[in-house]
């Protein structure tokens, strides 16, 4: 059998969530071909080289050209900076290697168009790091709503929270450049944007508030000014007719992974946090009234994938397990089979739906989202 020949460009903690869940995908689902960690590729020498010894790469280079020009490469993580994503991404696929590119898709609607172009000229898979819908919790909500549990969905929550930028002494960062997007809108916004297209479709309409909650940030050379916004709240319109609400921050104090997702329907309601990230809580209707009231369900062997992990209920899936599972949806897509993940196909319309909120943010009205 063939082994998967990889690429990775960039090892900060995306690259390392991408190693890891390339190391570990044929172990825990069996039904892939060999994984091959052939070619790594970072800023310097030095740096690719110690990573590439770290991580388990045969091959290192200070130039990602190198990377996707190895004509043993199949396919290439992307796991740098956004700005970087359309540029590595459309040469790895003219290289003709499938891709693996970290979420959002582009700085820029117009970039990340480029990329699709580029994507469906090669007839390579191309799919983004969307990992939060590969939650064997967030599957089993979507079977729930296919199977009308809780009824018609009405209205749809997602809010979204860090604090690594909550400090306002922090000093200024790549983050808050514009040439990396909007800030939280684009950072942020695209995970629950990902949940809603795999929960319920395309979103219709937006309505788009942003905020700059410290305007400057200091540097050696004295205060410079923060180019991107930390908060930013949408409402929205999907196209099943249901309102909904996004919140999203990188300044909220106490908070560390809190993607809060709280859906209600005709007959009962869905929420799901994922700091709590192996349950969910669910309330339905037609429990007696002497007993309704939300129940905890935990995730489980039969809420797959979870078994390929753990034969027991209770003992966990972590952030990097969902990698795995990524990795393993992505494949799929490399082998021409049935796969659960966003591709650059459907991404191109979360990142459609950004620039109609950062147009409405401009504009100060509803904007509509192409289709």
């Amino acid at each position: 059998m063939k082994s998967i020949n990889v690429g990775l460009i960039g090892t900060g903690f995306m690259g390392k969530a991408h190693a890891l869940a390339w190391n570990s995908v044929r172990p825990v689902f069996g039904d892939v071909p060999p994984v091959r960690l052939l070619h790594l590729g970072e800023a310097n020498d030095e740096l690719a080289h110690r990573k590439a010894a770290e991580f388990g790469f045969e091959k290192a280079s200070g130039d990602w050209k190198r990377v996707v020009s190895d004509p043993e490469v199949d396919v290439v993580s992307i796991t740098t900076p956004n700005k970087f994503h359309l540029e590595m991404a459309t040469a790895a696929l003219a290289a003709g290697k499938h891709v693996w590119c970290e979420k959002p898709m582009a700085p820029k609607l117009a970039e990340a168009e480029t990329m699709l172009a580029s994507a469906r000229a090669s007839g390579k898979a191309a799919v983004l790091g969307y990992n939060y819908i590969q939650n064997p919790a967030i599957r089993h909500i979507r079977k729930l709503l296919d199977e009308g549990v809780i009824g018609p969905v009405n209205h749809v929550r997602i809010e979204m929270d860090e604090d690594f930028l909550a400090d306002p002494e922090a000093p200024f960062q790549q983050r808050h450049e514009a040439v990396n997007g909007w800030g939280a809108l684009d950072d942020f916004g695209v995970h629950p944007l990902s949940l809603l297209y795999t929960l319920f479709g395309r979103v219709t309409r937006v309505m788009c508030d942003m905020a700059k909650p410290y305007p400057t940030r200091r540097t050696p050379e004295g205060d410079r000014e923060v180019e991107v916004f930390d908060i930013a709240t949408i409402m929205l319109r999907l196209e099943n007719g249901a309102s909904g609400y996004i919140a999203v921050s990188r300044t909220a104090w106490g908070r560390k992974g809190r993607i809060a997702i709280q859906i209600f329907g005709g007959k009962g309601s869905i929420l799901y946090d994922q700091e709590r990230m192996n349950e969910l809580q669910l309330y339905v209707t037609s429990d007696r009234a002497t007993e309704q009231g939300f129940r905890t369900v935990l995730t489980a062997p039969h809420h797959p994938p979870y078994d390929r992990f753990i034969p027991a209920a209770g003992h966990n899936l972590g952030f990097n397990d969902l990698k795995i599972i990524e990795c393993r949806q992505l494949i799929a897509r490399m082998q021409a089979q049935p796969s659960v993940s966003i591709g650059f196909e459907e991404g191109i319309l979360i990142e459609r739906t950004i620039a109609a909120m950062a147009r409405s943010f401009q504009d100060g009205q509803w904007v509509e989202v192409p289709v």
